[in-house]
């Protein structure tokens, strides 16, 4: 990718960064450019150099992104990451457009599924998740509940796709809500949002976390549960994985896991279909929605779903 100075934007996202970069009162003045940071499917995310400094990163929150991010909240998760050990120091805050800028995570990058078929890749992104998860309550506290139940209305009032067997999904999630429910929810600091880019390596496998921005006080299983169904772990990698993060297997644990990888994948399927009618941004919601729509079906529709309701 190449730089662009400030005040030579071309596109309508260079623009848009360019009002951000004029409002960071620390840069008034200074010799700026950018360039564009590959991935994501919510912002625009920048690489920025500023003469005679480290270079930071910044995003662009994308239109409608206010619908699912508190922005407070999630420069508060990003703090605490970075307090954890696990996470990029927070240089600047600009509460009014909610952007952050992060400490350029020089000689890191973005992890794939393909990294995590790695013992050791893995097993330091569960250290740096447990710490997280283990770190102070944040400021928010936000159920998978309530993540799901927010999507539906939200949904509804921008005019989005619903799949035909919608009204059975919720039935499937209503049992799950009222057996998670009884059982009670172990509620700590969780991401929320375990992609695999969201993982940073170094040339060593050393792991940092990255964006925090659907970050909340939610049941401690449920990041497991995402974490698991975006890396497409086979079971012995998931109780392997579950006993690094314990200390032991537990049952129960794998079967509340089970359950919460159905509900993950119907709220970001439900996500989805909001994106698919409000985003500007170039990626097919629709498409990735229908494919988190069929991995739920399949895991409501298992042999084993009813086992794993009676055992959380």
């Amino acid at each position: 990718m190449t730089w662009t100075s400030f005040g030579d934007a071309a596109s309508e996202s260079e623009r848009a960064l360019e009002a951000i970069l004029a409002g960071v009162p620390a840069w008034q003045g200074k010799a700026l450019r950018y360039r564009p940071v590959l991935g994501g499917i919510s912002n625009t995310n920048w690489r920025i150099g500023i003469a005679g400094e480290p270079d930071c990163f910044l995003k662009v929150p994308g239109r409608g992104t206010e619908m699912f991010i508190a922005r407070d909240a999630a420069n508060d998760a990003s703090r605490r990451a970075h307090a954890c050990g696990f996470g990029v120091p927070v240089i600047g805050y600009l509460p009014e457009s909610g952007v952050e800028i992060f400490a350029f995570a020089e000689g890191f990058r973005a992890s794939s599924n393909l990294d995590f078929l790695r013992p050791a890749v893995r097993g330091n992104a569960v250290r740096a998740l447990r710490a997280f998860n283990d770190s102070a309550p944040l400021g928010l506290t936000k159920t998978i509940f309530a993540m799901i139940e927010e999507h539906v209305e939200q949904v509804s009032a921008v005019g989005g796709r619903l799949p035909p067997d919608q009204a059975h999904l919720m039935r499937c999630y209503a049992e799950a809500k009222a057996a998670l429910t009884a059982s009670g929810l172990d509620l700590v600091p969780c991401m929320n949002d375990t992609l695999a880019g969201n993982f940073l390596l170094d040339g060593g496998d050393r792991v940092l976390l990255v964006d925090f921005e659907y970050a909340s006080n939610n049941e401690r299983c449920y990041e497991l549960a995402l974490w698991f169904d975006e890396m497409a772990f086979p079971e012995a990698v998931e109780n392997e994985m579950i006993e690094a993060y314990f200390g032991r297997w537990d049952r129960t644990v794998a079967a509340r896991i089970a359950v919460l990888k159905a509900l993950g994948d119907l709220k970001w399927a439900t996500w989805a279909m909001i994106q698919e009618a409000v985003s500007t941004l170039d990626f097919d919601y629709y498409k990735y929605g229908s494919w988190k729509h069929q991995r739920a079906r399949t895991l409501f529709h298992h042999p084993d779903w009813p086992l794993w309701l009676r055992r959380v």
